[in-house]
């Protein structure tokens, strides 16, 4: 059957609006929005607060991620460096992770609800929706010129027992937010993606080779 092709017309803005740091270091093979290859997970940050408004526009973008059901099984616990429970949040993360992050403005621990909230049964995507919601505060972040990066290395099980979950609720990720020390004379820059010929596949699938 003969493939008939109609291209889409994006918005005004296009890949000629990266950042120069992105710019650098990363070359789009097709003309997406700059906001998805802008954003990237600098580390180093100020030290200083995040203005309160900047933080809830994340948690809003995050709001309107898609989720099963319309479930929206994401929850935000988070701590601003300046919270009476700074020092705790702090302490979960790990002792490499918690070199850069203690300059965060803010921890934010990203929960999933493991259940449908009319039925009680078990979600299988819930994970996956909390993703799409972390993609959502990501981009968000990126957009106002945040540093937003998401770590595994903290302690899942305290952060757990902190939050007195049950089981209807699994911790996902920790995130640091902060104002981004563009400054800094590490050698922090954003990292290429793999071509989509090596992760995107037409009828069959064929995994990578060892």
């Amino acid at each position: 059957m003969e493939r008939t092709e109609t291209t889409a017309t994006p918005d005004e803005s296009t890949v000629d609006d990266l950042r120069p740091e992105v710019e650098a270091h990363r070359d789009p093979g097709y003309d997406v929005d700059p906001l998805f290859v802008n954003r990237w997970s600098p580390r180093a940050m100020t030290g200083e607060p995040v203005a309160e408004a900047d933080l809830m526009a994340l948690f809003e973008a995050a709001r309107w991620a898609p989720s099963s059901y319309n479930n929206q099984h994401w929850r935000f616990v988070y701590a601003a460096r300046d919270d009476e429970v700074w020092d705790d949040f702090l302490a979960l993360v790990n002792d490499h992770n918690r070199e850069w992050a203690a300059d965060a403005g803010a921890l934010v621990v990203i929960l999933s609800k493991t259940t449908f909230d009319h039925n009680g049964a078990p979600v299988a995507s819930h994970s996956f929706d909390a993703g799409a919601a972390w993609e959502n505060f990501a981009l968000e972040g990126s957009r106002r010129g945040l540093a937003v990066h998401a770590m595994g290395g903290f302690d899942h099980e305290a952060a757990a027992d902190r939050f007195d979950l049950d089981e209807e609720y699994d911790v996902e990720v920790m995130v640091a937010v902060g104002i981004h020390d563009d400054s800094d004379d590490t050698d922090e820059h954003p990292n290429n993606r793999k071509p989509l010929d090596e992760v995107v596949f037409e009828g069959e699938f064929t995994p990578d080779e060892d």
